[in-house]
């Protein structure tokens, strides 16, 4: 790209990414959700109009609410399985940007629910991009789903968005279908997004971390559920190998992709302006640098070098399957938005440790405090 300004740049410089979601109206589902609220909050300060959609958090606390968020955006509870009212919800906000995040993301629970799971994460997205078919209007669409999509075949190199999907588990492969739908809309209605005014991408992130994360049965919370209590830490697969990435990396990736796809349909200068939209129109992987594929194990000794405790193994022999080893690739998003990572596995783990000490301070409140780690974040870029 030479010296010509890019989408990376302009995020950490200027204002040309903050002014361009300014009044626009974005619709988030999942709002409620974990990657979701962090969203959330960080469109609200860009100036953007949000509408979410969701339900109710299921845990307590609940970054949604420790965020204040139900009172600073337009929000909405309605589950993804819901296909006319979610049609009716899209055609009365009428979007200009769309990310879809609601899903049932966990792998362990999806052996649980297996058709709830198949449910929400490939007939909720299908009810979304059918729902668009209607949207007489230009709108720009980035569906997160994840990098468990792929067929994991254990590979010491990164998978590369042209991999085989698949999935082992209900999830992993509830997932890997919901990329071939995305993929089909995407063909069947979508194909030109200068004649119909919709330009749609998917998105696969790594193992995202950070503070806020309340869920069962995933390691942060774990880790830090047990630290508050002054317990050692349960772990139950330690030799697992994960691309550890704070939940910032991704949504920075999310709002690039999707600034640019607005840009293209609104014939501004940009990136897409200068590459053919079957390229930006696509799969993107946003993983971290390959340093940060790090261990189950590595990742609670990093964790305990910012909070003192301990840990003990639980590895269970019996446990439903889970991928021991996961790498990403990142070039495509390198080398089309410019886009690369900016917090090393050590800094992940020690911003994600301080928002969950924050938060139990009274000093600082969650929202003050994430609002703090999104512009620390913007000005390393």
């Amino acid at each position: 790209m030479g010296r010509e300004q890019s989408s990376l740049e302009t995020l950490g410089v200027n204002q040309n990414i903050q002014d361009s979601f300014k009044n626009l109206r974005v619709l988030i589902t999942g709002d409620t959700g974990f990657k979701g609220s962090w969203l959330c909050e960080w469109l609200i300060g860009m100036g953007a109009e949000c509408f979410g959609l969701g339900l109710a958090p299921n845990t307590d606390p609940a970054l949604f609410k420790q965020l204040g968020l139900e009172k600073r955006l337009h929000h909405k509870n309605l589950d993804i399985r819901d296909c006319s009212g979610l049609k009716k919800l899209v055609l009365d906000v009428q979007p200009d940007i769309v990310f879809h995040l609601a899903a049932q993301p966990l792998v362990r629970f999806s052996y649980d629910i297996p058709v709830e799971t198949y449910e929400t994460n490939v007939m909720g997205t299908v009810h979304l991009l059918d729902s668009l078919r209607f949207l007489n209007k230009k709108c720009a669409v980035v569906c997160i789903t994840t990098d468990k999509c792929y067929e994991n075949q254990e590979w010491l190199h990164s998978y590369r968005e042209n991999d085989p999907l698949g999935g082992y588990d209900p999830y992993s492969s509830s997932k890997g279908a919901c990329e071939i739908a995305i993929k089909s809309y995407r063909r069947s209605y979508f194909s030109d997004p200068d004649q119909c005014g919709v330009a749609i991408a998917s998105v696969r992130a790594g193992n995202v971390i950070g503070g806020g994360d309340w869920a069962v049965d995933r390691i942060i919370p774990d880790c830090v559920s047990a630290l508050k209590s002054a317990k050692p830490i349960p772990v139950r697969n330690l030799v697992a190998t994960r691309p550890w990435q704070h939940v910032l990396e991704p949504l920075s990736g999310y709002i690039i992709l999707a600034n640019e796809l607005w840009n293209g349909l609104s014939n501004q200068d940009s990136v897409a302006s200068k590459v053919h939209y079957s390229k930006l129109c696509d799969a993107f992987n946003f993983g971290p640098n390959i340093e940060s594929n790090r261990t189950v194990y590595d990742l609670v000794k990093e964790v305990l070098k910012n909070w003192e405790g301990s840990w003990e193994d639980q590895s269970d022999p019996n446990a439903p399957h889970e991928a021991s080893l996961l790498n990403l690739s990142r070039d495509k998003a390198f080398h089309l938005l410019n886009w690369s990572p900016r917090w090393d596995f050590s800094r992940t783990i020690k911003e994600t440790i301080s928002w969950y000490k924050a938060a139990q301070s009274n000093d600082v409140d969650a929202r003050t405090f994430t609002q703090k780690q999104i512009q620390t974040y913007i000005s390393l870029i």
